[in-house]
């Protein structure tokens, strides 16, 4: 068994199902695993009995480690979320506000070569790095690579050249690309024009090519002699959702969509398309989860052949959720229960405790909390504004927040858009825009979990008091000029 500890980071909003002290200190720079499927909400795991999704696998992940069942993406949409992920810092700060696309370049969205990711510092203390899957913090630049997602006029998918791979050595990976049954990568070595596609479905492709880095025959792939720190990065259960194995859509034969979809949030029975998208594709997306679970469980498997798993922290987390209909919304950036909360799953056995936690985690908490729990959080970089919450993840007492932001921002306009707060109890979202008053919304999810009525208009000194002590400080600690508007 390696000196050096595995940090997997599996994203998913169930963890742990049981209770267990941790008993040994671990070792002072374990390996680190992330797993990290696009667009999968945190109600969607098997253990939690939210959602009716069939997640065996994880479900045992998660009776394994800590589950935080109250995180979320603050900005629920991929790049803004990705680009906190890495940077452990708001998008007011790393400069990625909207999604990176022939949008956003006009504005320079993309993650700064500059900037200091948990990743950079992983690399400079001597880890192996490798990214395998959708990255998305890129701004396409014309000529446009050919893509299926991209056109001559507007463009999704981009290339990432070398030196903005942020430490990662071993690259197999794309920009964004939604064909999950005939996925395109550009290899370590590949030029912008030398991708290559596969006829396999993306996340089987993908845990492929992850259990060779794991396996690293001959050592070739990272340096055996160094901890790790590898991304699983799966675009499922990402729209298109028909794009499935059929094997996993079996799983879900013979149940009806109110089965499926009995959330009151949903017009189930309805004639718009949100009914449709929610009566239709219900099953597909479950599919794709079912199927990312298979996945995970190749992954964990791997760790036990290679005798790794108790030297490894595995963490399980998404960069959004999904609403799927629900509220009426296709999908993400909004500040919905489906949306923000995200699946958040970690495991280091004998060290972080396995159990349930309703810590109000933020995606910018996770980069220094990494840092920490490697054995590095002494090289964090003072400008990272996440806390870490490693101390918590262990058992031991550490602050705990009260709320947690929420953000939106329109393509080149940083002063409009919402901002917003959730708390234990309280959702609050107040939206500014250039030619209307600005629209304030509260839901109290303590009696209305589902989130159908605003009580902003019956509870103004609940929103007078979360704006004043929760909203505002926070925005003022980031110079938004929103508060000016």
């Amino acid at each position: 068994m390696r000196s050096s500890t595995t940090l997997v980071l599996l994203a998913l909003t169930g963890l742990a199902c049981s209770t267990a002290p941790a008993t040994r200190p671990g070792p002072a720079h374990p390996n680190l695993l992330i797993v990290y499927p696009d667009q999968w909400r945190g109600q969607a795991l098997g253990c939690l009995g939210e959602d009716p999704v069939v997640t065996p696998r994880l479900d045992r992940l998660a009776s394994q480690g800590l589950v935080l069942t109250q995180a979320v993406a603050n900005y629920p949409v991929c790049s803004p979320s990705r680009a906190m992920l890495m940077s452990g810092r708001w998008s007011q700060a790393n400069g990625v506000l909207a999604n990176c696309n022939t949008s956003g370049t006009r504005f320079g969205y993309e993650l700064r070569t500059d900037e200091r990711c948990w990743s950079d510092v992983l690399a400079e203390a001597g880890y192996s790095l490798g990214w395998i899957g959708k990255w998305h913090l890129d701004g396409p630049r014309e000529p446009y690579v050919s893509s299926p997602n991209n056109s001559a006029e507007f463009a999704w998918n981009e290339w990432t050249p070398p030196e903005r791979r942020h430490g990662f050595g071993f690259w197999y990976a794309y920009g964004t690309m939604d064909d999950h049954l005939e996925p395109m990568y550009w290899t370590g070595e590949a030029p912008r024009d030398g991708a290559h596609r596969v006829q396999q479905w993306g996340p089987e492709h993908e845990t492929d090519v992850a259990l060779r880095f794991l396996r690293n025959e001959g050592g070739a792939l990272r340096d055996p002699d160094a901890p790790f720190a590898l991304v699983v990065a799966m675009n499922p259960p990402h729209m298109p959702y028909g794009k499935v194995p059929e094997r996993y859509k079996q799983v879900y034969a013979g149940r009806s969509a109110r089965e499926l979809c009995p959330r009151p949030d949903v017009d189930l029975d309805g004639p718009g398309p949100m009914a449709r998208l929610a009566r239709d594709q219900t099953r597909n997306y479950f599919a794709m989860m079912t199927g990312v679970d298979e996945q995970v469980g190749r992954l964990l498997d791997a760790l036990d052949e290679l005798g790794l798993a108790d030297d490894t922290i595995v963490l399980f987390t998404s960069d959004h959720g999904n609403c799927l209909g629900a509220h009426g919304e296709v999908s993400k950036n909004n500040p919905f229960e489906e949306s923000m909360r995200v699946p958040f799953v970690i495991r280091w056995p004998g060290v972080i405790p396995a159990r349930r936690d309703a810590l109000l985690l933020s995606t910018p908490d996770i980069a220094p909390t990494l840092l920490e729990l490697t054995g590095l959080g002494a090289r964090t970089p003072a400008a990272m504004q996440g806390e870490s919450r490693a101390a918590l993840f262990r058992g031991q007492p550490g602050p705990r927040p009260d709320a947690q932001l929420y953000l939106w921002f329109p393509y080149g306009q940083p002063a409009l858009g919402r901002r917003g707060v959730r708390t234990a109890r309280y959702t609050l979202v107040i939206e500014k825009s250039a030619d209307a008053p600005s629209v304030t919304t509260l839901f109290d999810r303590e009696v209305d979990p589902y989130e159908l009525h605003d009580v902003a208009a019956e509870e103004p000194e609940v929103v007078e008091r979360l704006t004043r002590v929760e909203l505002e400080p926070r925005l003022r600690r980031l110079a938004d000029p929103w508060l000016d508007r």
